[in-house]
This record gives C-alpha cells, structure tokens and sequence, in this order.
C-alpha cells in the first residue's frame, strides 16, 4: 500500500507545474476584451452625434425586444415540448424526439433566406394566395417583415431549453410528479408548483444560451433588414469606415452578454451543480384525442423547422445540383475545409491544453480555466472588430502585416470555439480511471510512451468528436469569417450572405444544403450519445 501511494503521489502533475499553461489562454481572451474597454480612450464624437440621434434607440429597442420575444418563444415551446417528450407516451413519440433537435443543424441565416424566399411578395406563398382570393393574408405580411426573422430565431434556438429541460424533467420530474399526483394534486398544479421549480436552473441554462445565440446572430437579421448591434457593427466599419466607433458599439452589446452571463450564474441553486439523477417514474400514457394532439403539435413543429426549410432547400438546389463541381464552388468549399481544419486543430490543442491545465485541480484553478473559454459567449462580430483593432495596432507598432491576414481569422476561432473542445476532452477525461496510468508507470513505461500508448487511446473518443464539432461550427460561422477573411478566401457561409444579400435564393441553395449536412454531424452524434432522448 505505501508502493501504490507513492506511485499516486508521482503520477499526479504538481499544481504549480501546470498553472502557467492557462495563462496563455487567459491573455488571448483577455485581448478582445481589453481592447472594448480601451476603444472609449479615443472618443468619436462625430460618428456617435449620429448614431446616437439615428440608430441607438432602435437599437436598444430591438434587442430589448428580441430579448423579450426570443426568450418567451423559446421557452414557452421548449418546456412545452420537452414535458410531453419526457413525462408523456403517445403515438410517434419516438420518431419525433430525435426530429425535435435538427434545427441545431440549420444556421440562422439558411432558415431566413428560406422563409423569405416563401413567404415574401413575390414568393409562392403569397402569389398563390392572391391568385386564389386576390389578397394578401395579415400573417404572411407580418412574417415578411423585419420583425418576422423572431420567428426565425424562435425556431432555430428552442432545442437549447427543448434538451436541457428534457433532461431535467426526466432525472427527476416523473417521480415527484408522482408522488404530487398520488396526494390528490392536479397535473397542472402539479407541473407549476414541482416539476417547472425543479426544471428552473436548466430552463435557465437553455434559455441564456438561446438569448446569447440570438444577440450574437449576424445573417438571419441582416437578411430581414433588422437593425440589431451586430449588423451596426459592419456597417460602422465597412460603410462609415470608422473601426474604433465599432468596437465601442461592441461593448455595448457586450453588455447585454454580461447580464445575460450574471442571470445565469444568480439563478443556480446555491448548493452548486446538481447531481446526476437516474430516470425514474413512468410516463403518462396519453389515449384519445390528447394522445392525438401531443403528436400533431410535436409533428408541426418538426413541419415547421425542419422538413419544409429541407424541401425548399432541394427544390431551389435541384437545377444548381450540377454547378456543385463547378471551379467556383469547388474553391469556395476548398476554403471552408481548408479554414475549419486548420481552425479546429488550433481549437483542438487549445482544447487539449485547457485539459491538461484544469484537470483534476483545485477549483480556482478550473475558475481560470472557465474564464479562458468565456470566448464561446462572445458575439463573432465583437471578436472581429476587436482583433482586428489589436492587430492594426500591433502592425503600426511591429511593422507587422497581421491585419487581414489569416492569423487574425484562426484566433477568433481559437477564442470563440475553445469550450467547443474543452467540453468533450473533458467529459472522456473524467471517465478515464488514473490506475491505467498508474500500472503502465509501475511497469516502467517512459512518460512519452504512455503518453501515446495509453492517455490517447483513452482520450481518443473525445479527440475526434472534438475536432468534428469544431469543424463544423467552424464552416458554420459567418460574422467573423466574414469581416476578418483575407481577400480570397471566401467560405460556405460567406458565399451564402453575398448571395442572399442580392436575394439570389437559388443560387444559396446549393451551399446550403452543404452547410446543412455538415451541421447534421454533431447533431447526429449528440442523438447517438444523449440518452437523454431514449
């Protein structure tokens, strides 16, 4: 026994030698960040007398409103859905379960375009509508509309509150649903009084995820002509040319990301994490006409999100299909690879490097590990302008040339997608027990060896979906692959905005449809992997 704790106390890495490597982490975070507050050291009094006069009210108006209307949507349909999901059998539920989580797959900005293209003046919609009663319907109107991408972001978010409130309601809503009901409480009493109580932190969790997504967006309100802080930004920078005043129109919406980040952190129980639950209860089994309903209302959701924006999709790719290999499309897709590897590798070791820092530390030391990937709650937009006004300083300063090129790009995906990795390496981590590392180093095994003999075959489960994640949020983002890419370098999305910019709703389709099988994959593994949809 005194051999084997000898042996523990050599196999664990000292504290202090790990320390340091969070730091490095810590400082790229902390330069968009750094560089909002220092934006204010350098007033802009000319372009802010206009902004302020033109542009602030609607803009705080409209976040305040999409905060209001997103966050009420999603969480009405998420808890809505995830209830029946989990506390409820009727016809079909297991088929639309795993149908519910697709939208993850679909960027905002695909389902915009979409949506437009249908139900605009000259859409089908619409035309056949006045063909057939020669008016036009007050909600076809109301969806065209600027105001109508809400419904779009609505949409594209409630799996965020649709999953966490899933899990929560089956860990341990079904038994104290129960127990309510065995005392002689209604099911409504029963839901509002016991099982939405303990649902709150998750409800909580999905619903600032979803707000957080919707703040950031940048295609799907430039697609509808919403004036959001994201689309002010680019046109702060690219219209009036003026980079400092769009970084401080950043840290303001950076703002509203901080609040939405204390929210979140205000409602956990102050117990801290609440311990995984086993399922337990039985489902309502729902007959008649409720048992009917609770399908047609999950089915129409499924109708609304997933399969219609998928038909139109390949109605409008159908005749481009051949156009896919043409030497345009080709190189366009050759970036989207070449950029997303190269970025999720970087991601990767990140990844890897916040693992080996936070693992099995003390709890200050994860803190600082949370505050490196705090990036994933930055607006893709406020990255953009940050690094980039680091960068031309650093340039006039160096004599560097860093600005523009593809370094900036790579670490704004760094920053942004580093809790992408560090979430899955982590989880895999966990489960490894250190006695497999113990008895390779009793046996003699030089650490490099059991380093590639035995940590990456344990860890290699969350390498690759690590990687394949980051890969795709990679090929999927568009704000700041569009503001910081070289000249050239044209991606999936980037050609997507260009196009529907114009309102060129067939030609978007075709690179799409790509994104949208690329964004199937984590979806897919996230179905195989949850349980908490069986």
């Amino acid at each position: 026994m005194p051999a084997i704790a000898e042996t523990q106390a050599r196999w664990r890495w000292p504290q202090g030698d790990r320390r340091w490597l969070v730091w490095p982490l810590l400082v790229l975070v902390g330069l968009p960040l750094f560089m909002l507050m220092a934006a204010w050291l350098q007033p802009q009094p000319d372009i802010w007398s206009h902004l302020s006069t033109h542009l602030m009210p609607t803009l705080v108006r409209h976040t305040v409103l999409m905060l209001l209307v997103v966050g009420v949507g999603v969480a009405v349909l998420g808890v809505a859905l995830a209830w029946l999901s989990a506390c409820c059998e009727y016809p079909l539920r297991r088929l639309l379960d795993p149908l519910l989580v697709l939208p993850l797959a679909f960027p905002t900005y695909v389902l915009a375009f979409v949506y437009l293209g249908l139900v605009d003046y000259s859409g089908p919609l619409q035309s056949q509508w006045r063909a057939w009663f020669d008016a036009t319907p007050g909600l076809l109107k109301a969806l065209s509309e600027p105001g109508g991408v809400l419904l779009i972001l609505i949409l594209a978010f409630y799996p965020y509150v649709y999953l966490l409130a899933r899990a929560s309601f089956i860990g341990g809503g079904l038994a104290a649903f129960e127990a309510s009901r065995s005392l002689g409480q209604g099911p409504l009493r029963t839901f509002l009084r016991i099982s939405l109580p303990m649902a709150r932190p998750a409800l909580v969790a999905g619903l600032t995820l979803a707000l957080m997504e919707s703040l950031a967006d940048f295609g799907a309100v430039a697609i509808y002509g919403f004036d959001s802080f994201t689309t002010a930004i680019y046109r702060t920078w690219l219209g009036m040319f003026n980079l400092t005043a769009a970084v401080q129109l950043a840290s303001i919406l950076m703002l509203f990301v901080l609040v939405l980040l204390a929210a979140e952190r205000f409602s956990r129980s102050p117990g801290g994490e609440q311990p995984e639950r086993r399922p337990t209860g039985h489902r309502i089994r729902l007959s008649g006409a409720r048992a009917w309903a609770a399908t047609l209302f999950q089915a129409s959701v499924v109708l609304v999100a997933v399969i219609v924006p998928l038909i139109q999709l390949l109605v409008w790719a159908w005749p481009g299909l051949p156009g896919i290999l043409s030497s345009g499309m080709l190189t366009v897709i050759g970036n989207t690879m070449i950029l997303g590897l190269v970025g999720a590798v970087a991601v990767l070791l990140g990844g890897i490097l916040l693992l080996f820092a936070t693992h099995r530390t003390s709890s200050r030391q994860t803190l600082f590990g949370e505050v490196a990937a705090v990036g994933y709650a930055i607006p893709g937009t406020v990255l953009a302008v940050a690094i980039m006004l680091a960068f031309v300083h650093l340039d006039q300063w160096a004599g560097t040339a860093l600005a523009g090129g593809l370094t900036a790009l790579i670490l704004a995906y760094l920053i942004r997608f580093l809790r992408v990795t560090w979430g899955p390496l982590d989880g895999v981590a966990s489960r490894i027990r250190p006695e497999y590392v113990e008895v390779a180093r009793s046996l003699g095994v030089p650490r490099y060896q059991r380093l590639l003999r035995v940590n990456l075959p344990l860890l290699w489960p969350g390498l690759v979906t690590a990687f394949l994640l980051a890969l795709v949020e990679i090929a999927k983002e568009m704000p700041a692959t569009l503001l910081l890419r070289p000249f050239g370098w044209d991606t999936l999305a980037v050609r997507i905005y260009e196009l529907t910019t114009e309102g060129q709703w067939q030609m978007a389709a075709v690179p799409s449809l790509v994104l949208v099988i690329l964004g199937a994959i984590p979806v897919v593994v996230l179905i195989r992997r949850a349980s908490v949809l069986r």
